[in-house]
């Protein structure tokens, strides 16, 4: 099977945007596991200074942060939507951002690319930023 290529992305110049301007970021997917990378990028982005909402069906904690169930259930500006999510997954998040009306991004994570959801987000007016690790950016373009 083939990998879908990300048709909507943005380039290195605006990502270094997001990550200096956003600082709200849910994390759809976060784990309460320290060996998951959503954990390890979860604990990057709070060191880093970032408001981080983990949404995770389970736990009511992960690396002292409240854990939400859904991202509705954030009573908070939301700038970034970090998903560590399958890319089948996608369309429902997409919706649900969307419906929080004051999302600016949806960042899904390295392998994770449904040009479809990014599209209909993008047609929103959010922005979207595709098979890239929010971590790894950030260490390469902030520092």
């Amino acid at each position: 099977m083939e990998c879908e290529m990300p048709s909507v992305n943005s380039d290195p110049e605006k990502v270094k945007e997001y990550l200096t301007k956003y600082k709200n970021i849910a994390i759809v997917g976060a784990s309460p596991n320290p060996q998951k990378d959503s954990n390890k990028v979860t604990k990057y982005m709070i060191d880093a200074g970032y408001n981080v909402f983990p949404i995770y069906p389970k736990e009511d904690e992960i690396l002292g942060q409240k854990v939400y169930r859904t991202l509705a259930e954030i009573d908070k500006k939301v700038d970034i939507v970090v998903v560590f999510r399958k890319p089948a997954a996608l369309l429902a998040i997409a919706d649900a951002v969307i419906n929080r009306g004051d999302v600016d991004l949806l960042w899904t994570q390295l392998g994770i690319v449904n040009n479809q959801a990014a599209q209909k987000v993008k047609d929103a007016g959010i922005n979207v930023v595709q098979n890239l690790c929010i971590k790894i950016e950030h260490k390469k373009l902030i520092g």
